[in-house]
């Protein structure tokens, strides 16, 4: 029970002159935090190294990666929050003539501004890492949808005379275009190549342009007309197909980077609330050690 508590009603508080914050632990918690987060980082890292293998068959699947890392991320978080705030707690001086509940109080406000320091720490620590990370990853993700659609990509990235060259072979499309595939087979193809990048762009490819590249796949390649015609839709099909898929692959990203902010964002709150807690506690135990001590030399015969 603190002086405070003992005071007769109406006595006046003495407000102290020292600072209710103490930076030295808090510092120091922090530091320490940062520290256990960048260990327990790189062994991680060590961990996950060994789970994936260049040889077939003998790495974990990606899900089971990015599940163990998540966890591993969470853990990392809550463990050095906890021994971060824990430290804080410990190593402030005891504050004397202070109400319990204050104590608690500062005690709690210590380990969280311990667990906000050691956050700023390693973000700033790994910020370079994390955007060289995204960047790539950005990277990887957009070659990826460039491959899959890349005729699409090419034909909405295209400048204005692409575009315009197109109109251009439909003003000037012969009205035999078999004989013209069978004398120039270089000029055809790129005819037709800025027919699919018009087409992909627009998102249909019109029933003249289709029979238009029906009629040169039969002048080049001796089919008929009939199966020319089901190679052209063949090919669209796998065309449309590529850009459902990256748009698959782009809407599975978008909701993976939502879940994991949110549980980042989650895993933040809960480790400043443990910090908080470990402060708390070893703040309390730092208290009761010195009260000990104190009776147990006011005992001493």
């Amino acid at each position: 029970m603190s002086v405070v508590e003992n005071a007769p009603a109406g006595a006046t508080p003495i407000e102290s002159s020292k600072p209710a914050i103490v930076w030295g632990p808090v510092i120091g918690g922090a530091l320490a935090a940062t520290g256990i987060t960048l260990i327990l980082l790189l062994l991680g890292s060590g961990v996950g190294l060994t789970m994936v293998s260049p040889w077939s068959g003998q790495s974990s699947s990606a899900t089971t990666v990015g599940i163990t890392a998540a966890i591993w991320l969470v853990v990392v978080q809550w463990l050095s929050s906890a021994i971060g705030g824990y430290l804080t707690g410990r190593l402030r001086t005891k504050w004397v003539e202070v109400h319990s509940d204050e104590v608690f109080f500062r005690d709690t406000a210590h380990g969280f501004l311990s667990w906000a320091l050691a956050t700023v720490f390693v973000a700033g620590f790994l910020a370079s890492s994390l955007t060289s990370l995204a960047s790539a990853s950005a990277n990887a993700a957009g070659q990826v949808a460039q491959n899959a659609i890349s005729v699409g990509v090419s034909a909405a990235s295209a400048p204005n005379a692409d575009s315009t060259a197109y109109y251009v072979d439909t003003l000037l499309r012969p009205a035999k275009a078999a004989d013209r595939a069978q004398s120039d087979d270089g000029a055809a193809a790129a005819e037709v190549s800025r027919i699919l990048l018009q087409g992909a762009a627009s998102g249909q490819l019109p029933d003249g342009d289709k029979s238009y590249i029906a009629t040169i796949i039969s002048a080049r390649t001796g089919l008929s007309e009939t199966d020319a015609r089901n190679r052209v839709d063949a090919v669209l099909k796998q065309i449309d197909d590529a850009k459902s898929a990256a748009k698959e692959a782009a809407d599975k990203v978008r909701k993976t980077g939502a879940t994991t902010a949110l549980v980042g964002a989650l895993s933040l709150l809960v480790g400043a609330f443990i910090a908080s807690a470990a402060s708390a506690l070893g703040g309390r135990q730092r208290d009761e050690e010195e009260n000990l001590l104190v009776d147990t030399r006011v005992r001493r015969p």
